[in-house]
């Protein structure tokens, strides 16, 4: 709290915006960081329709572990890096395997009865409980040393509007999806405040130049650094959403005869589908470098990537894949030509979380040794193990990062244990141990052994 009332003190005393703000309070210099523990960072990113195994898991295990086809993006990080195969997800009930999958994933627990009907199954509702990303939030804003602006922020890419088990994976408690924002404008508005209008973005720094002048001389020479690259990035993002604009306004003539190739059955996309969908590459890094500069705003410490949904199907032409993802998944295993495909879809979703990897390695830790990532852990999943099967068992789980101080650079395999048991070793290398997580009945083993 000392640190809080010091630090609106300062900014009184000052004058300077709430925005500007923003920016500064993570320069060492100004002395609301000196006391603080190094920070721990936590991103989960979604990827949907299961992988290929054999081309995804090490055929080794151990410290001396190969990265497969699939995973080759992440060779620059293998030190940094942690397979966790053998971890299911056991969670019974109502909805179908991909409902269940996705609104089962984060939460560990059942869906509600519902009335949203997917495939031969039962009809479900949401998730009977609360997200770890969401309790880790909670825990860390009761902390006046850990809170931050937001929390944590919730990114996606070309998430349908509609509302159901398939498209939400986080939830702030019974029967409370969140939506993530898949829209950068939308997602800049919020974390800055000054993007009103789509069509006539203006630059959030020219409004700040003054601020930072004022406190010019408060900060060290390395901070005056720092900040420099704070207004770069936020000067970068700009240029990106302003160039999206453009790309999009390019699309919009040819959006409507192609929108209706994108439906499937269960359940049917909506019609604004399509003037994303050949801009996935671009908007997925848009995300990235705003999911940065929040970290480096300090703006949140908790944060998720939702790219597409359950049952997604974009068409990844940038690929030179014209089937959609969800349809291709669903082909046998002797289909030459999918299974091919599938690879490389899933291996472009590695290369995005090899970016984001890249992003933080590069970026030093503000106010802190190392870099970002050396303090951040990403948590890269998805709803099934394999599409074609619909299998809850060996969940993909790929861990990046340093956050949680897991023992790195290994490949583990756990046989068969419930991913329950995965989120309570989350929630413990984040510094709020549970005794169970989700549904208490997987949770009797306690955390798994091995991570650390």
């Amino acid at each position: 709290m000392a640190n809080q009332l010091s630090r609106r003190d300062f900014l009184q005393k000052t004058g300077i915006s709430l925005a500007a703000a923003n920016l500064l309070a993570g320069l060492p210099s100004l002395g609301w960081t000196a006391q603080a523990a190094p920070k721990k960072r936590l991103v989960f990113i979604f990827s949907p329709n299961g992988v290929i195994p054999d081309h995804f898991w090490p055929k080794t295990l151990g410290s001396e572990y190969d990265l497969q086809r699939i995973l080759k993006p992440l060779e620059p990080f293998k030190s940094q890096t942690m397979t966790i195969k053998g971890v299911g997800n056991l969670i019974r009930g109502d909805g179908d395997g991909h409902m269940r999958g996705m609104g089962c994933l984060l939460t560990g627990i059942e869906l509600f009865p519902g009335d949203v009907q997917g495939g031969s199954d039962t009809p479900a509702g949401w998730a009977m409980g609360i997200s770890v990303d969401q309790f880790l939030k909670n825990q860390l804003q009761a902390n006046a040393d850990t809170q931050t602006r937001f929390g944590s922020l919730e990114f996606g890419v070309m998430v349908p509007d509609r509302a159901d088990t398939w498209t939400r994976w986080s939830y702030a408690g019974p029967n409370q999806p969140i939506a993530p924002i898949d829209d950068p404008y939308q997602m800049f508005d919020k974390m800055y405040g000054q993007a009103k209008n789509r069509a006539m973005l203006a630059s959030v720094l020219d409004d700040l130049s003054d601020d930072f002048k004022k406190v010019e001389k408060l900060i060290s020479v390395e901070d005056r650094q720092l900040l420099d690259t704070h207004v770069q990035m936020v000067r970068k993002v700009e240029l990106e959403l302003q160039a999206e604009l453009v790309q999009q306004r390019k699309s919009e003539a040819n959006a409507e005869d192609e929108r209706a190739e994108l439906d499937h059955a269960i359940p049917v996309l909506p019609p604004n589908v399509r003037e994303d969908n050949d801009n996935i590459p671009q908007i997925t890094k848009m995300q990235i470098e705003l999911m940065v500069n929040g970290f480096v705003h300090d703006m949140n410490r908790i944060a998720s990537l939702q790219i597409t949904n359950s049952v997604g199907q974009p068409k990844m032409k940038w690929l030179g894949i014209e089937e959609g993802h969800h349809g291709l998944s669903h082909e046998p295993d002797s289909n030459e030509d999918a299974y091919e495909k599938l690879i490389k879809i899933n291996t472009w979703y590695c290369e995005q979380v090899a970016h984001l990897a890249q992003r933080l390695a590069e970026t030093p830790e503000p106010g802190g040794n190392g870099s970002m990532l050396d303090n951040t852990t990403i948590v890269w999943t998805n709803e099934l193990g394999k599409g074609n099967s619909h299998t809850h068992e060996n969940i993909p789980f790929v861990l990046v990062g340093g956050g949680l101080g897991f023992k790195m650079g290994q490949a583990i395999d756990f046989k068969k244990v419930p991913h329950n048991r995965l989120l309570m070793n989350i929630c413990e290398a984040m510094g709020y141990p549970q005794k169970t997580f989700g549904n208490p009945d997987y949770c009797k083993e306690g955390g798994l052994t091995g991570l650390t």
